[in-house]
């Protein structure tokens, strides 16, 4: 069933758009329903519930060399419960109909960039998923006219484009050296004498620290991420940016650089600064997107700094936390652009008071922050405690003991946002402030209680991810 996971969005894309203008409005409910049928697919067999083998002669027709394993399943759940809190959230946050339509339409082409990113076995194919889902995004952050949206995609697309050039001059590179861009050939390449190889595995390494926000990489995230709409913050937040660039760099450590010492190395390094860098510099933000937006960095530094570790457990501990963070990210976005929506603005130091006029908000946001920052029994002290443990496994001390210390900056800047936005007595002009519509309380509530659920079952989660994705 692998191809209809790219057939499917596609078909969709096509009717929404074949749709009477007066029935646009469907185009998000399709939209929705194509994440919520592909979320439940592709859960099934890890559960044991279903079988889709019966597919299997329609791959061969179409004969795309895509094929799925359990790092594939954990990719397109992600982004199927990222794209569905988006779209619930684009009714409140987008207020035109055209923009709603876009809107959809945007997320199903992102939608099949990301299916292809999490199946295909060579390096080219890659970068063409790769760019399709970069393609609607910077179209995403522009959605809603303004300098600052056109600054922050420009931004996203320049530095996007010197990825691609890094990219592409890796492919021809292994062209040139191995005859073949697969996985496989890579690996084997990797193994020859030479130092071609290593140039051209570092060129897409780049690449993808760029796409994925990395330090010193990282000054588009910010800017895009707080210019964007709000349901395209959700998404670009919960899964693009992972999608784009982390999820490469799982797929890459497992396939190709094995326990290569150089690889790890750089991994170590990169994630290392990054998680500290985004640290620091969400402590020192007033914006409440521009301080998610710096957290998100510093836990895809947690991500990279994992494939660094014990090399079955590093992208275990990477895949889990991944999903992890997809999931509490697309929600604290989603709290973001409730706040938003019934305040004007999401500026921390002009909040306060919030948890008693907005509860759920403000228990869900909690939920999520403490999750990020590593508090048991929540899912994110489980991904987190099994990072360090991969570090310590190959004696990897000193980071393990930057990922633990980072844990408690990381704490300190979102104790600093509950308290600043939640806690204390109400201004006097929020005196009118309400909860948020159900449309934006439904996904923050249902992703919390998969972080709680998440962190309550981990030992059948652990046992669903043992052998890495394989």
């Amino acid at each position: 069933m692998s191809h209809l996971l790219l057939l499917v969005p596609f078909a969709a894309l096509i009717l929404a758009n074949l749709l009477p203008r007066r029935a646009r409005a469907a185009a998000t409910g399709i939209a929705f329903a194509v994440l919520a049928l592909q979320t439940v697919t592709v859960l099934l067999p890890p559960l044991g519930l279903a079988d889709w083998s019966f597919f299997n002669p329609v791959d061969a027709i179409i004969g795309l060399h895509v094929s799925m394993d359990n790092l594939s399943t954990l990719l397109l759940v992600s982004a199927g419960l990222a794209g569905m809190a988006s779209l619930l959230a684009a009714g409140p946050g987008l207020k035109t109909g055209r923009e709603r339509f876009l809107f959809a339409n945007l997320v199903l082409v992102a939608v099949i960039g990301i299916n292809g990113i999490s199946m295909v076995r060579d390096l080219f194919s890659l970068y063409v998923f790769i760019e399709v889902t970069a393609v609607a995004t910077f179209i995403l952050v522009a959605l809603r006219h303004g300098v600052d949206a056109y600054e922050g995609a420009w931004k996203y697309l320049i530095l996007s484009a010197v990825a691609s050039v890094l990219m592409l001059s890796s492919v021809a590179l292994f062209l040139l050296v191995e005859g073949g861009a697969s996985l496989e050939a890579v690996a084997h390449s990797l193994g020859s004498p030479g130092p071609i190889p290593w140039i051209a595995a570092t060129l897409f390494l780049c690449g993808l620290f760029i796409k994925g926000g990395l330090v010193p990489f990282h000054g588009w995230l910010a800017d895009a991420y707080s210019s964007a709409p709000a349901p395209a913050s959700i998404f670009m937040a919960g899964i693009v940016t992972k999608a784009s660039g982390v999820f490469a760099l799982i797929r890459l450590a497992q396939s190709v650089f094995g326990d290569a010492l150089a690889a790890r190395w750089i991994f170590l390094v990169v994630g290392a600064v990054t998680l500290v860098v985004g640290a620091f510099l969400a402590l020192t933000q007033t914006d409440m997107k521009r301080m998610l937006a710096y957290s998100s960095v510093s836990q895809v530094g947690y991500i990279v700094l994992a494939l660094g570790g014990s090399p079955q457990l590093g992208i275990i501990a990477a895949a889990l936390h991944f999903f992890n963070h997809a999931v509490s990210k697309s929600q604290l976005f989603t709290n973001a652009e409730a706040i938003e929506e019934q305040l004007g603005t999401i500026s921390m130091d002009r909040l306060g008071g919030l948890g008693s006029r907005m509860p759920v908000t403000a228990g869900t946001s909690a939920v999520a922050s403490l999750s990020i920052a590593g508090l048991p029994p929540l899912a994110g002290f489980w991904s987190k405690l099994l990072i360090v443990i991969a570090l310590w496994q190959v004696g990897q001390y000193a980071f393990a003991a930057i990922a633990i210390l980072t844990s408690l900056v990381t704490l300190g800047y979102f104790l600093s946002l509950q308290r600043r936005v939640f806690f204390g007595t109400p201004g006097a002009e929020w005196a009118s402030a309400r909860e948020a519509r159900g449309r934006l309380l439904v996904p923050a509530l249902a992703l919390s209680l998969i972080t709680v659920a998440i962190g309550l079952a981990f030992p059948l989660v652990l046992s669903l991810l043992l052998g890495g994705g394989q």
